[in-house]
């Protein structure tokens, strides 16, 4: 009886979830502005089957030529998608699965956090609001964007983690802050950056209110930075080798992309795209079950702090401070959106890189959330017993009926693993989507035809006699009439070596791919996927970051005889 008590509040906001993914159960799948997903999770699931870990190449994407995606758009909602596709050959249910699952622990997280500021109900209610944010649904059944959905997930961990270290001072509380904030940057690095201000005056703040905490806090993000050092350090490196930057500025310039603050409170919910002044083809609502109960969740107690009608304790003071510095992290998330913050982007150059100011309405789903909580911690200090449990079940209901309709995609098609599995279509429909990570530079294919063939040698005097492919090896055995340059359909990228007859040569990059020269008669050439210096160190340091956590954990256990 004790366990169903204690997990009671995990399977009721499991099950009140169930409203926000069921589209997604449905046979077939939705036109979503990234339909790449189930693409990714394909790439990412035979490149773990070729034996590539961390994997950072995709074979086919590229116009069949390949590129280091997992390199640089954050892998870690494919990695759990490709443990499903493991294990489940349909590369479509792997996805929805994922999908859900990054769905479903968005709310349980939530809860994680809140309740130990509200209570359990106070708790419910910010994770339904969290879970049923109208930007979630925007990134789930439009934008189709799971990487950033998937960060929004471990965003509230993060924040307990840190509010638990200043509590109980635990090694425990390292680990969940390390390991949800390297969550958080694996999952969508823009989406890290984007809050690292807001975690970093949070953590600040704790340091000051209990000095004790502060070794604890620098540790933690010490470790987190040690854990996704093997995705975030080539990231930063080796994005020169890539035509990623050429997504700065141009249609997705911030600047085209400032909300109007009406925008915010109501605005027509469209599947179409981000455009320049108050109408756009999609909307950014806040939510107005988030909005109203948010005000009410400030204005209740500090009015018990100006008139002094209710006695507040310690704590009670305590938790009316974060729900006002959690606001404060609402009204700067939306001056952020607003025109009025050009200067500000334009003084702060990497801010370039979030693109859509609106993006923002990240942290402003999950910081309204979080207070509205405090409606419930607030009524509970006028109401007890089944009246207060009754009010808590209306507006639970409120923020689920106010927000389910966004929670529908446009239309489903009737789709199938292989549409978005074949060659083809990986080569050719998905490719044209996403092609920033290929070379600067590159000729990429203008139609369809010119990747039909991709694979193969075209050149005059050149015969392959055999070819095999895999993620990250390569083998062509070729015969030469006589000695040449030849070009292979291989995106250039300096992890890429080479052995020609078992002796290593250097690759020479060429606009259709690489280039060799081979000699007259048989060739026996072998592209391998070496990690670069870069990509080596990174995974070291990743290493080392998990090895300190076990060591943290040993010494914990033995000191204290807790973790």
């Amino acid at each position: 009886m004790n366990i169903l008590k204690r997990f009671f509040p995990y399977i009721l906001i499991f099950v009140l979830s169930i409203f926000s993914f069921s589209p997604i159960l449905t046979p077939g799948f939705f036109p979503i502005h990234d339909d790449t997903q189930v693409t990714r999770v394909f790439e990412m699931t035979n490149a773990l089957r070729d034996g590539m870990f961390p994997v950072r190449w995709s074979a086919n994407l590229g116009f069949g030529f390949g590129y280091p995606i997992f390199n640089f758009y954050a892998p870690f909602a494919y990695y759990v998608g490709a443990i499903f596709n493991l294990v489940i050959s349909d590369s479509l249910v792997a996805t929805k699965l994922m999908m859900i699952i990054g769905i479903v622990i968005a709310g349980i997280s939530m809860f994680i956090l809140s309740n130990k500021f509200f209570g359990i109900k106070g708790g419910i209610l910010s994770a339904i609001l969290y879970l049923y944010a109208p930007y979630h649904a925007l990134n789930i059944y439009v934008r189709g964007d799971v990487a950033e959905f998937y960060a929004y997930v471990f965003i509230p961990l993060v924040f307990y983690g840190l509010y638990m270290i200043y509590k109980e001072n635990l090694f425990r509380y390292v680990i969940i802050t390390s390991v949800s904030f390297c969550l958080v940057i694996i999952s969508h690095n823009l989406t890290a950056l984007m809050i690292a201000p807001f975690v970093f005056i949070f953590a600040l703040i704790l340091g000051v209110k209990n000095r004790k905490t502060i070794v604890f806090i620098i540790l933690s993000v010490i470790l987190s930075f040690m854990l996704s050092a093997f995705y975030f350090i080539p990231t930063l490196l080796e994005m020169s080798y890539t035509n990623v930057l050429s997504q700065v500025g141009g249609g997705a310039d911030f600047r085209d992309h400032f909300v109007c603050l009406n925008q915010l409170w109501t605005s027509q919910w469209g599947f179409g795209g981000s455009a320049k002044g108050c109408i756009d083809g999609l909307s950014y609502m806040v939510g107005k079950t988030h909005i109203l109960f948010s005000l009410i969740s400030v204005l209740l107690p500090l009015s018990f702090l100006v008139y002094k009608k209710v006695k507040l304790d310690l704590k009670d003071k305590e938790i009316i401070f974060f729900i006002v510095l959690f606001l404060a992290f609402s009204a700067f998330s939306i001056f952020l959106m607003l025109e009025a913050s050009r200067i500000f982007w334009e003084a702060l150059k990497p801010m370039a890189f979030f693109q859509y100011p609106w993006r923002f309405l990240t942290i402003l789903s999950f910081t309204t959330s979080f207070i509205s909580g405090g409606l419930i911690w607030t009524i509970s200090k006028f109401l007890k017993g089944y009246y207060l449990s009754i009010i808590t079940v209306v507006v639970v209901a409120l923020a689920i009926i106010f927000n389910l309709k966004f929670f529908v995609p446009q239309t489903i098609n009737n789709k199938k693993a292989l549409d978005y599995t074949k060659f083809e279509k990986i080569a050719w429909d998905i490719s044209k989507i996403s092609s920033e990570y290929m070379p600067k530079g590159f000729d990429k294919p203008k139609q369809i035809s010119e990747i039909s063939n991709v694979n193969s040698i075209e050149k005059e005097g050149v015969r392959v006699l055999s070819f095999d492919k895999k993620t990250n090896n390569i083998n062509y055995k070729l015969f030469l009439d006589n000695q040449s340059n030849v070009i292979f359909p291989l995106a250039y990228f300096p992890a890429w070596k080479t052995k020609v007859n078992n002796r290593e040569v250097n690759l020479i990059e060429n606009k259709k791919g690489v280039m060799l020269n081979l000699s007259k008669g048989n060739n026996d050439i072998q592209f391998y996927y070496k990690s670069t210096q870069v990509e080596l160190i990174s995974n070291l340091i990743t290493i080392a970051g998990i090895l300190s956590l076990i060591i943290g954990i040993i010494y914990s256990i033995k000191r204290y005889g807790k973790i």
